[in-house]
């Protein structure tokens, strides 16, 4: 008897979208129309709400120096506040860090980033760290001083590797810690042809 198409075995039964990630995720928190809740619980607003929807409005509009103040006052005061490491704070440095690189200073978007993702390993919030390593790598992308890539490339691919090694999207994304070490290695050949 005919019993139709079988599966395919390699296909996956229960696909997941790949949640977005690194800057990708901040521009859409920035683009939305809802207004900004509390980490971790959608029906509660964000204790930093109102000046995150003013940095949004910003960034909308344009006027990336206004929101890159704005976002580097309002962190400023709610470490003060609320802690360096307060859910609400770190989600304003990842805006801060986002605003950086908007505003054409991907150096500052990349210490920003790697300095947020250590925080979120630290606190054991794997798939935080590993979208914080991706914004790092955005912004590594847009270095344009080789000896400096290479610098920094050493930190981020550091970092990456401990990620990877642990359970985790770092560890499931194989590919892009590949293409980061392959950047890596043409780097280190534009800065030995510059030194040559």
């Amino acid at each position: 008897p005919d019993l139709g198409p079988r599966p395919d075995p390699y296909s996956d039964p229960d696909p997941k979208p790949t949640p977005a990630r690194g800057f990708d995720a901040v521009a859409e928190a920035v683009l939305g129309d809802a207004p900004p809740t509390a980490p971790g619980d959608a029906t509660a607003p964000a204790l930093l709400a109102e000046p995150t929807v003013r940095i949004n409005e910003a960034v909308k509009e344009g006027r990336t120096e206004v929101a890159a103040r704005l976002a580097e006052e309002t962190v400023a005061d709610a470490s003060r506040t609320l802690g360096p490491e307060h859910p609400e704070v770190l989600r304003l440095r990842e805006l801060t860090a986002y605003i950086a690189y908007l505003s054409g200073d991907p150096d500052r978007a990349f210490q920003l980033s790697l300095d947020l993702a250590r925080i979120h390993r630290r606190s054991g919030d794997a798939e935080a760290a590993y979208g914080n390593v991706q914004s790092a790598a955005t912004a590594w992308r847009a270095v344009r001083d080789p000896a400096r890539g290479l610098e920094l490339g050493n930190d981020l691919v550091g970092l990456w590797d401990e990620l990877a090694a642990e359970e985790g999207p770092a560890a499931e994304d194989a590919e892009e810690l590949d293409s980061a070490r392959t950047r890596m290695g043409r780097l280190a050949e534009r800065v030995r042809a510059q030194t040559s």
